[in-house]
């Protein structure tokens, strides 16, 4: 079981008796929206994690379809990954060049963002065409200083532009 998952359900299990408290207690209306928002700002701490370590298990397709999804100048390139580390590290070569705002792409830093729209890690070119990248996912990515450790998780509805 994972940290997120305890962390969520302990919260679940607090959620459940303070409510099962509220109830038996006939306590006013006026109490509740209280504990309510309350709980609900716990939820706003603790479901980017959670949300992230649910999209920690990834494939080489995952990562493929991240890339673009992180960075708008990658739209259209195509990445086929491979995996080196299963869920940490790819090794991703573009089919086809990402789009020319960088005259030299070796060294540049994107990062990705999974399925639910979260940053999930990051890639570094490899190649001054920016056609080869090396991925990595969750904490290595901030290992590796591709992102910061307050982005890994960040909601992100729509590509990166410049």
């Amino acid at each position: 079981m994972t940290e997120q998952t305890v962390m969520l359900r302990r919260l679940g299990d607090a959620l459940e008796e303070s409510a099962g408290a509220e109830l038996a207690a006939g306590r006013s209306r006026r109490a509740g929206p209280k504990r309510f928002a309350a709980a609900l700002a716990a939820l706003a701490v603790v479901l980017p994690g959670a949300a992230f370590g649910v999209s920690r298990l990834v494939g080489a397709n995952d990562v493929a379809r991240s890339m673009p999804a992180g960075t708008l100048s990658l739209a259209g390139t195509e990445p086929r990954c491979t995996v080196v580390h299963q869920d940490v590290e790819y090794h991703c070569v573009l089919t086809r060049a990402p789009a020319p705002e960088v005259s030299d792409w070796k060294g540049t830093v994107e990062p990705t963002v999974d399925a639910t729209k979260h940053v999930n890690g990051g890639c570094r070119s490899l190649a001054s065409d920016g056609r080869e990248w090396e991925c990595f996912i969750g904490p290595a990515a901030v290992d590796e200083q591709l992102i910061g450790p307050e982005f890994l998780g960040e909601y992100a509805p729509s590509p990166g532009r410049g």
